[in-house]
């Protein structure tokens, strides 16, 4: 199904506007494509949903809804929105595009990173959620693989299509696990409540993975795992890295609290804990924040908090303080890493601060050194002053209008007039390409300047005729110069036979930009198609595609709701562009309470609720005939399936 579904797609125009130009990532809800906005001409990776969700009405509603939500976000470190839609079938969303490789890829090249290079990577990644938490969206699916980084070392937390809207948290709907199982928070598994400090938790696995090299919970099974997220604690990192800064070791071990109570409130005080670590923030208490005055009560078996003026650190043998990035400071001495901030794990030394600037004063040597130093400084300024040092740098005037630019150079004592005059299809006519000489120049210099004549244009020729077809039509507005759409704009045209080309879009004979784009025009007409079964929502972007006018009425049915289960005129009736269809939509089967079975015998449990019409699976884990939970939980439709998780230890 996936290489079928990317021929298809490849060299496609969606929507009439995004041209698919290559896979990029195929997942579990969608395929991932490298794609061209025709109309502002910019890159953008659209990631269209399959097919089978597509048809799910209440997926597609909750995707654009969150779709919404996260196009509101506008952070350096996450992956903007910039529109959603659909055609015909195809759901997609159409985001930024961001060259790179993910982290899941780097760990697997590196293995492992050290301290500071992991709380370097992280420091981005929170920043990035602590904006989405601000605004009200949880990620709710936090791992590597949705971590992208860039070659210019840029760091970017990608696929928020699982986020919604904190405010609509709460019990996950029906008893569904959403998420990766390595890094599920225990509320995740056991229905509670999904709110920023799951996202906390899963970020809290994720830098314990980059430290230790490996993931805390692992398992024969993706039950297994879940199993172990909720009944076991994730081990300290210093249990696994014998070098650990105790501060490091204490904030992982709060992150991934398995009570959401114990870890810091949301990403932006997790991530002003790991500034205060690097030395980098202006809050040297964040560790001591929200969570630390929790954990100081009593966090963990035997732990606790101890106040040393600087950062929390746990009591024991030393008194550990955060110290402007010098490394840390104990009972015994100062501790220096031997590499980078926190070291490589080669361990730590302890030792006074050696007066080094003071002997270095008093060498026999310090008058020599001193003429020395003079005379490489008086050499390197001479040299600076002639291959550089006379030079001021140019104001930047790229992209200005030619106006604009001389002014900005006149202002900063520069000369300017106009050089050659260059046909652009990029720049906009009159403003300013490029600068001779560029960068800096000599002060009172002549700068020349290059100026956009703006795009080619050429006359649309007229692709009408008794033989015309759609693909000639293309072939010979391409031949011309023109960009052309390699989908036609449907139009209705009294008497004309559907499926001809009646012109194209500007009209034959208009002067139009070489980039710019140009429909063909063909008569739109067709079977009205099967729509009975399908979702609204997949049904309402056929409509706009086709131009046609839906006539929506409510009523229930057997079939879940947002699904129409009534259509006029019938399947196979013809319909003209701007036509109306009336379809009956509907609006759910009544929903009937689950009773609480838990602690019953599976066998009690699943004649009980295949007596309240459910269809009953079972699922067992262990050895004990117990049920411990059902999916979903509290209501559901009447004849849906109800999953009842059994068994124990």
């Amino acid at each position: 199904m996936e290489s079928a579904l990317a021929d298809v797609l490849i060299g496609r125009t969606l929507d009439r506007r995004y041209h698919v130009r290559s896979r990029i990532a195929h997942g579990g809800m969608a395929t991932v494509y490298l794609a061209t906005d025709l109309r502002l001409d910019r890159e953008v990776a659209l990631k269209v949903m399959h097919a089978e969700l597509a048809r799910d009405a209440e997926f597609v509603g909750r995707f654009i809804g969150e779709a919404k939500s996260v196009a509101r976000l506008s952070h350096p470190n996450i992956v903007q929105v910039f529109d959603q839609g659909s055609d015909g079938q195809y759901l997609y969303l159409a985001m930024e595009y961001v060259p790179g490789r993910t982290l899941r890829s780097l760990l697997r090249e590196r293995g492992w990173f050290a301290c500071g290079e992991a709380l370097e990577i992280i420091d981005p990644i929170l920043s990035g959620l602590a904006a989405a938490h601000q605004a009200g969206i949880v990620h709710r699916d936090v791992k590597p693989e949705n971590v992208l980084l860039t070659p210019d070392g840029r760091v970017k937390v990608v696929d928020f299509g699982l986020a919604r809207a904190q405010a609509a948290t709460g019990p996950t709907r029906s008893g569904l696990i959403i998420g990766t199982v390595a890094y599920l928070a225990p509320e995740q598994v056991t229905g509670g409540v999904n709110d920023v400090r799951t996202d906390v938790y899963a970020a809290g696995v994720m830098l314990w993975e980059m430290l230790t090299g490996r993931q805390p919970h692992t398992g024969d099974s993706p039950l297994a795992v879940a199993y172990k997220h909720v009944n076991s604690d994730v081990p300290r990192p210093a249990e696994y890295v014998a070098d650990m800064p105790p501060a490091v070791d204490q904030l992982v071990r709060a992150a991934t609290s398995r009570d959401p109570r114990l870890r810091p409130a949301d990403a932006g005080v997790f991530l002003r804990a790991v500034r205060a670590l690097r030395g980098a923030g202006d809050d040297s208490d964040a560790i001591t924040g929200a969570w630390g005055q929790q954990a100081a009560a009593g966090y963990g078996a035997g732990g606790g908090y101890a106040s040393a003026g600087g950062a929390a650190a746990p009591s024991g043998s030393h008194t550990m303080i955060v110290q402007d990035g010098l490394g840390y400071q104990t009972d015994a001495g100062w501790g220096a890493a031997r590499h980078g901030r926190y070291g490589n794990r080669d361990g730590y030394e302890y030792g006074p601060k050696e007066p080094f600037l003071q002997r270095w004063l008093f060498s026999k040597r310090l008058g020599f050194l001193v003429l020395a130093a003079i005379a490489v400084i008086g050499l390197g300024i001479g040299g600076w002053w002639v291959a550089a040092g006379r030079y001021t740098p140019l104001p930047t005037v790229t992209g200005m209008s030619e106006t604009a630019a001389v002014r900005a150079l006149h202002a900063a004592g520069f000369g300017a007039r106009e050089g050659t005059t260059v046909t652009d299809n990029t720049v906009p006519k009159g403003d300013v390409i490029s600068t001779s000489p560029s960068g800096k120049a000599v002060p009172g210099a002549t700068i020349i300047l290059t100026v956009s004549a703006g795009p080619k244009m050429i006359a649309i020729p007229t692709v009408t005729g008794p033989n015309a077809t759609v693909a000639s039509a293309i072939q010979q507005l391409r031949q011309a110069g023109l960009t052309v759409s390699s989908t036609p704009k449907q139009v209705g045209v009294d008497g004309a036979q559907v499926g001809t080309v009646a012109g194209t879009t500007p009209p034959a004979g208009t002067s139009w930009p070489a980039n710019r784009v140009v429909y063909v025009d063909q008569v739109g007409g067709m079977a009205l198609p099967n729509l009975v079964g399908q979702s609204i929502g997949a049904i309402q972007g056929w409509a706009a595609q086709n131009n046609v006018t839906l006539n929506q009425v409510s009523g229930q049915s057997d079939e879940p709701a947002g699904i129409i289960f009534r259509q006029s005129p019938k399947p196979g009736s013809p319909v003209k562009s701007g036509g109306t269809v009336t379809v009956y939509v509907s609006s759910g089967p009544p929903m009937v309470p689950i009773p609480n079975v838990r602690g019953e015998s599976f066998q009690q449990a699943q004649q009980q609720l295949q007596r309240l019409g459910f269809q009953v699976v079972g699922k067992k884990f262990g050895f004990a005939n117990t049920v411990l939970f059902t999916a979903p939980a509290g209501s559901a439709a009447k004849g849906s399936t109800i999953v009842v998780y059994y068994g124990g230890f």
